[in-house]
């Protein structure tokens, strides 16, 4: 099936008909709304959406898929997501484009070594570290260079500890990676195909088809020698870059998170 056929099926799934003012009694085959459910709700033709969901029609109008978004309660994200998917869709398929492996700029390393302070370091655009200071690996070893961080959250037991709220950091991650995955990006859709045959929590989070950018939060911590760690992470875009941002956590100054960060560094 096509991604923006999957995307529909799986977010449609999700709503429930008394969310939308729909009766949810008698024996339903399909969980959350049915197509002929949403095409209603959404002021298009069973027809339409049919052919849409099956890859049939290829060029939804905004207009068609705002009120799609709209019916599916979708955010911003999402459905900002729904809208290149769409795009992508209606373009001819074309030559993955070749990318040489990526590299840390020296500048980057440098900045990251500076900030001795707080854990530092670069993620690239298929969520491997490129480069990481100091305290950066002291606060948790899948922030080493050469780690890939979402295979980290899923394939590494260790990670489990490390996130008191491993569930949440879990779906998190995937929703992240469901924002920058492409289909023109092969390594990544590898990437993809390996954690879904090792892992059946990623193997159901990413049929969610949940998506939600990497933006700055809270996230705890319990580190084996520091104890726990209330962290405000920080993600800053690289300019001139395909994808590359530095991910920064902060305490909050006078804490006890920041009285156990300073343990950690020392």
């Amino acid at each position: 099936m096509n991604a923006l056929g999957s995307f529909l099926q799986a977010r449609r799934a999700r709503v429930r008909p008394e969310d939308v003012g729909l009766p949810s009694t008698g024996r339903r085959r399909v969980a959350g709304l049915r197509r002929d459910e949403l095409a209603t709700l959404a002021g298009v033709s069973l027809a339409y959406l049919t052919r849409l969901e099956q890859g049939r029609d290829r060029h939804p109008s905004e207009q068609v898929l705002d009120a799609l978004g709209a019916a599916l309660r979708l955010d911003p994200d999402l459905t900002a997501h729904l809208h290149a998917l769409a795009r992508a869709t209606s373009k001819r398929p074309a030559r993955p484009p070749h990318r040489s492996p990526e590299r840390a700029a020296p500048g980057t390393r440098h900045l990251l070594d500076a900030w001795t302070d707080i854990p530092a370091y670069l993620r690239g655009r298929r969520f491997d570290v490129l480069a990481a200071n100091a305290t950066a690996v002291a606060l948790a070893p899948m922030y080493r260079p050469g780690h890939n961080l979402v295979r980290d959250v899923f394939l590494d037991p260790g990670t489990r500890d490390l996130f008191p709220r491993w569930e949440a950091v879990a779906a998190g991650s995937v929703a992240a990676l469901r924002a920058v995955a492409t289909a023109a990006d092969p390594a990544l859709r590898d990437l993809v195909e390996e954690l879904s045959s090792s892992s059946e929590d990623f193997r159901r989070l990413w049929a969610r088809h949940d998506v939600r950018p990497t933006r700055d939060e809270t996230k705890e911590f319990h580190h084996p020698v520091a104890g726990p760690l209330t962290l405000h992470r920080h993600t800053l875009d690289v300019a001139g870059t395909d994808g590359q941002v530095i991910i920064a956590y902060h305490p909050a100054p006078g804490s006890p998170s920041a009285a156990a960060l300073r343990r950690l560094r020392h």
